[in-house]
C-alpha cells in the first residue's frame, strides 16, 4: 500500500493556523511524525482562499523540503497553481500532482508539464456535471483520463485514479460503487495505481473510524493500492497491513510481520 499522508492540510483547524502565523513549529511536527510512522509520500494542501493560496504554497513547500527527503503530493482543485509550482521547478524531487479530472481543462492544463518527468498524477472521476453516483460512469470518466494521460505520453505506472468514494450517510450504495469503480477501472488498466481518501465515506456517521477501516479493508479486497490516510492512525495502519496479508497482497504476512516488529501498530494493545 502506497500511503499518502494527509495531515499537512489547510482544512485542519491547527494547520491553518499555522500557515497564517507562518509557525513551522505544528508543520515540522506533522513531517517528524508521518515520517516516522512511514507515510511514503505527504500530501500538501494550502486549502487558503485563491488569492492568498500560491504565496502559502511557497511557504509550506520550503518548511517541508527543508526538514525531509519524502517526496510530496501537492494538491489544490487549482490546476493553473499546480502547472506554476512545476513550472518554476519549486518542488525538489518529483511526486504526485493531486489532481486532475474531466472537470474543465484540468488535463489539458496539467498533462503538458507532467509528461516526460516523473511525476504521477492522480486522476479524479468526476467532471463539469459533478462526481457520479454509479460505477459505470465513473468508470468512462476514468478511462477518459487514461486514454489522455497515454496520448500525453504519461506512463500508466504513474496514473493514480480515485474513484471519489461517497459518503454512506447520504448513499447507502457507497461502498458498492467504490469496489466496482475500483474493479472495472483495473480490469480496462491494470497498471495504473488506484487511491482513494477512505474517510470522505463516513461524514457525518457516529464513530467514524470503524466505518472508514471496513471501507479501507474491502477496497484493499477489490484493489486499492494506495490511499490519502492519516499514517499515525495505528488502528488503521494495523487494518491495511492486515487486509493485505489477508488478501494475499502480502503473501505470507511478511510486510504485517516486519511493520508490527517496528511498532507502526498493535503495541499499545498488548497486554502483560
Amino acid at each position: 500500500m502506497i500511503i499518502v499522508g494527509e495531515k499537512i492540510n489547510g482544512a485542519i483547524p491547527v494547520v491553518k493556523k499555522a500557515i497564517a502565523e507562518r509557525n513551522e513549529k505544528p508543520i515540522l511536527r506533522r513531517i517528524r511524525m508521518q515520517e516516522e510512522a512511514g507515510a511514503d509520500y505527504l500530501d500538501v494542501a494550502a486549502s487558503t482562499s485563491p488569492e492568498e493560496e500560491y504565496d502559502a504554497f511557497v511557504w509550506l513547500l520550503d518548511v517541508i523540503q527543508k526538514n525531509t527527503e519524502l517526496p510530496l503530493c501537492i494538491d489544490s482543485p487549482n490546476p493553473k497553481l499546480l502547472r506554476r509550482i512545476l513550472e518554476e521547478g519549486l518542488v525538489k524531487k518529483p511526486g504526485l500532482v493531486n489532481s486532475v479530472s474531466m472537470e474543465g481543462e484540468k488535463c489539458d492544463i496539467l498533462f503538458p508539464v507532467i509528461a516526460g518527468t516523473e511525476w504521477g498524477v492522480v486522476g479524479l472521476t468526476c467532471d463539469n456535471i459533478g462526481i457520479p453516483s454509479d460505477a459505470e460512469k465513473k468508470f468512462e470518466i476514468a478511462k477518459e483520463i487514461i486514454d489522455r494521460a497515454d496520448k500525453a505520453g504519461i506512463p500508466r505506472s504513474k496514473v493514480f485514479i480515485d474513484p471519489c468514494v461517497m459518503a454512506l450517510s447520504t448513499m447507502p450504495t457507497a461502498m458498492k460503487d467504490f469496489e466496482e469503480s475500483i474493479q472495472k477501472i483495473l480490469a480496462y488498466a491494470p497498471e495504473v495505481h488506484m487511491i482513494g481518501a477512505i474517510s470522505n465515506i463516513s461524514f457525518e456517521m457516529p464513530a467514524r473510524k470503524y466505518v472508514n477501516m471496513g471501507c479501507m479493508a474491502y477496497a484493499i479486497a477489490a484493489g486499492l493500492d494506495s490511499a490519502i490516510v492519516d499514517p499515525c492512525n495505528e488502528d488503521m495502519m494495523g487494518l491495511i497491513y492486515a487486509a493485505e496479508a489477508l488478501s494475499m497482497k502480502d503473501k505470507g504476512g511478511r510486510k504485517y510481520n516486519r511493520a508490527y516488529r517496528q511498532g507502526k501498530f498493535g503495541k499499545k494493545d498488548e497486554t502483560k
